[in-house]
């Protein structure tokens, strides 16, 4: 007759009865899962706010989602496409044209006309995102409203005017009504070859300055409502104007989209350790309680329990207390979450009020309870081979020694392998979830699978060549040092699973901290605080040695000038199409037609090569390219472009693309020749420093009083936004990875703690055979830091191979950390040490009668 299977009712109150035994032994289990899942909600969700957040200031760079730009009046046809692209009234999507165009300015008060920069806005609209900053305060609507524009300080210092006054532009007279303090897509728009004057779009068409044939660029300015796509809406603006420039806010600004990017992956990575981290922990308390609770488990069986009836006892337990940790994590995660914001106050600029994570704390709740199950169903599974005779036998049992021994006792787990094998790829599915990235998800479950494979091989391998070499000098070794090293493989001992735990922990946490440090090493390099602040327009060859002696004599000066000419050239075809015919390419025909061209033997400062080489001879007939301007003209390394320089056409092949930081003067121009192409032609040269912006106002003055034909863009206000942000960016990221780290160290002491309880009858046994407490004290510290060093190293090894492999992805180089490896690697041996000493400290006051009367 087939006995009666446990029910799960029954089993729960066995469980629960165990659980009430001892509850003490299961606060490593609880505390895994809690500081895993609250390090994953409150990472997490803060995470998803700053994101926002910085979100937000990109799209203030550019003061829309998404930007259109052309260089003609947009006709019926081109708006109707617009319209039934946008479908307004249906999507909530908003729009307004941005008109940029020069004109001449000139005042009654100073006769001389100056060239301006006109930009022409809807008030009602513009910007989407961001404000325009006045002085005296007003909205923008008011400072336009009737016959007004607003103009930046350039304009008043050059014409010797102020607030109040009118000026002439075309036919009209309008009233400077304020002076233009901070304007949020000055990046975005184009430089001009004059001061700012902003006016509304009515007032533009009555000045009658955009007569047919004028050189005037448009830029269609998009808010899309909040969860929509920018990219799919992009595609359609680009369908709707296959000749127009299309972007995003992340494209906006290189920087600021790089470090969005970067912060976006290490905050990603971060949520994936505090997941694993927790599991580790958790697989390490569970394989440490069922170690201890090997006695019940044969008892039990020898009563009638059947395999299955013990596992439906142990995993409901086990799935109690990941409940009761996660739950417990996620009321931590949220409290982190609230209380960041508080902590940093000022420092950063995100809300107090943050959105309810409740996506965050589903996943938290979720990625706790599913990692708690994965990783206890390997030490679950042991249950299976426990016997009766177990009780009787355990004292003498012994494993098989070297790798037929190690290989044997894996050819039985195989279900366990399997098992094991199945967690790795649930993890990858964790990490594709958590990360939003298939290839992140793969890479980090494979060299966590990898890492794990090599702590095993490891521990096999240095358990058979300490037994050897033990067997060869053990008497001529100190007693404790080699009681020591054979702890590590005394039967029944967890060292494999701790040094697996240990190593994978090391691993991951170092991980993070090696990446954050590249990052924002990185993210700081391409928006630092002496990055020009200041560009020079229009300088004239015979004005290039004033301007350089001029700046020499100058206050403030945080980065020295840099000048690079650029020369007027006309591309014919590109790829053999003739560049009438093109279209599609959403590049202006018009940058083509008259493009600019900066000589150089050498990459400009600021640009990075992507592809190809650049050039060693001066007269090679080759180009290098923005890889942005690369991408809409469908050309590569070796694709023909014919360009006509000084009236001779000239067949060049593309040898590199480049990505400018968007913060230099090569950003300023697309196209890049070698010098001896152009020599003899005529160049306009350009100019960019750093400045301290209070000093900007009086350099301007002296300038203009030296060289007035020279213009003067002031972007200090812009490039301070962005340093701003960027910084936010380093101290979050900085701050999560610190908390991240913290709770990794837990997580880990509570690993090693977990076998406390198995060295209790070990101290108990050397007590009775005559050790002293000193005696115990050293040959339990040479097994800690011994199992700690190995740890380290294995740990350290993958560290730095998950760190190349996800920068790689980034694009962001890879530099060995010595000191930080270094630290890892002792790190380990003392977070090894220490932990299993605070953990077992009380197991030397222990008298034997009391752990021997328990037998």
């Amino acid at each position: 007759m087939a006995k009666r299977a446990l029910s799960w009712k029954r089993a729960a109150a066995i469980g629960w009865r165990d659980l009430k035994s001892a509850p003490g032994k299961f606060a490593f289990v609880i505390l895994s899962v809690a500081v895993g899942v609250a390090a994953l909600v409150g990472v997490r969700g803060f995470s998803r706010s700053f994101r926002h957040t910085l979100s937000l200031d990109a799209r203030a760079l550019m003061a829309g989602d998404l930007s259109a730009r052309i260089f003609h009046a947009p006709t019926a046809r081109d708006e109707s496409r617009i319209a039934m692209a946008l479908d307004e009234s249906k999507t909530g999507i908003q729009s307004t044209w941005v008109t940029n165009t020069i004109s001449m300015a000139s005042m009654a008060e100073h006769p001389v006309p100056l060239l301006v920069s006109l930009k022409a806005v809807n008030p009602n609209k513009y910007p989407f995102y961001g404000a325009v900053e006045l002085k005296p305060a007003m909205s923008l609507r008011q400072a336009l409203k009737g016959n007004s524009v607003v103009v930046a300080e350039e304009f008043l210092i050059r014409m010797n005017a102020h607030v109040g006054q009118s000026l002439r532009l075309g036919a009209r007279d309008f009233r400077i009504s304020a002076v233009i303090a901070a304007e949020p897509d000055r990046l975005s728009t184009d430089t001009g070859l004059g001061p700012r004057v902003m006016i509304s779009q009515a007032s533009l068409a009555a000045t009658g300055l955009l007569a047919r044939g004028s050189q005037a660029s448009r830029r269609l300015l998009v808010k899309l409502p909040q969860g929509m796509n920018p990219i799919a809406m992009r595609k359609r603006l680009e369908a709707a104007l296959p000749d127009a420039e299309v972007i995003d806010y992340k494209q906006g600004n290189p920087a600021l989209n790089r470090g969005l990017n970067h912060a976006t992956a290490v905050l990603s990575l971060i949520c994936l350790v505090a997941m694993v981290l927790g599991a580790i922990g958790v697989g390490m308390a569970m394989h440490a309680h069922l170690e201890q609770r090997m006695d019940m488990l044969a008892i039990l069986k020898s009563v009638g329990a059947t395999s299955g009836d013990i596992l439906r006892i142990f995993l409901l337990q086990t799935l109690g207390l990941g409940l009761a940790g996660g739950l417990l994590g996620v009321g931590a995660g949220v409290g982190v979450m609230a209380v960041l914001p508080a902590v940093f106050g000022k420092l950063l600029q995100i809300p107090t009020a943050l959105e309810f994570p409740w996506s965050s704390m589903a996943a938290g709740l979720g990625t706790g309870l599913l990692t708690t199950l994965l990783f206890c169903l390997p030490p679950l599974l042991e249950v299976r081979k426990v016997r009766p005779v177990l009780v009787l036998r355990r004292l003498v049992e012994r494993g098989s020694d070297g790798f037929g021994g190690f290989v044997e006792r894996w050819r039985k787990r195989w279900m366990q392998l399997a098992l094991s094998s199945l967690v790795v790829v649930a993890l990858g599915a964790i990490a594709w979830a958590l990360s939003d990235s298939a290839k992140i998800g793969g890479i980090f479950a494979g060299v966590f699978a990898a890492a794990l494979v090599a702590l095993l091989l490891l521990s096999a391998v240095t358990l058979w060549l300490l037994r050897r070499l033990l067997r060869r000098v053990r008497l001529r070794l100190p007693p404790s040092l080699r009681q020591g090293l054979a702890n590590l493989y005394r039967p029944g001992n967890q060292s494999a699973a701790v040094m697996a735990a240990l190593g994978a922990g090391v691993m991951l946490i170092l991980a993070v901290y090696l990446m954050q440090g590249e990052v924002l090493r990185d993210v700081r390099k391409s928006a630092s605080p002496k990055l020009p602040n200041v560009f020079l327009v229009d300088i004239a060859p015979d004005q290039v040695q004033g301007v350089k002696t001029f700046f020499q004599h100058q206050k403030g000066i945080v980065a020295p000038l840099n000048l690079i000419p650029v020369v007027m050239g006309r591309f014919i075809s590109v790829k053999g199409e003739p560049v009438r015919s093109l279209r599609g390419h959403h590049f202006p025909r018009r940058m083509l037609e008259s493009a600019e061209l900066c000589p150089a033997a050498t990459p400009p400062v600021g640009d990075k090569i992507t592809k190809g080489k650049w050039w060693k001879n001066d007269y090679a007939a080759e180009i290098a390219l923005n890889e942005e301007v690369a991408r809409h003209l469908d050309v590569g390394v070796g694709s023909q472009m014919e360009l006509e320089l000084g009236g001779v056409a000239r067949k060049l092949t593309v040898a590199a693309l480049y990505h400018p930081d968007g913060q230099h003067l090569g950003a300023r121009v697309a196209f890049v020749v070698p010098p001896g192409q152009v020599k003899g032609m005529a160049a306009t040269w350009y100019g960019a420093l750093h400045i301290e912006p209070a000093q900007v106002a009086e350099m301007e003055r002296a300038l203009f009083a030296r060289h007035p034909t020279i213009t003067v863009v002031n972007l200090a206000d812009v490039l301070q936004r962005i340093d701003n942000v960027i910084h936010q960016i380093t101290v979050v990221v900085r701050f999560l990875t610190g908390f991240s780290i913290f709770a990794g160290l837990m997580i880990l002491a509570a690993s090693i703690a977990s076998t406390r309880y198995r060295r209790m009858r070990e101290a108990v046994v050397l007590k009775t055979l005559g050790a002293t407490r000193m005696r115990i004290v050293r040959t339990f510290s040479v097994e800690f830091s011994v199992m700690g060093l190995l740890a380290g190293v294995v740990g350290v090894i993958f560290a730095n191979l998950l760190t190349q492999l996800l920068l790689h992805r980034l694009h962001v180089r890879f530099q060995m950390e010595w000191a930080a490896t270094a630290v890892a690697l002792a790190g380990s041996a003392v977070l090894a040490t220490v932990t299993g000493w605070i953990a077992s400290y009380r197991i030397l006051g222990l008298r034997p009668l009391e752990v021997l009367r328990e037998e």
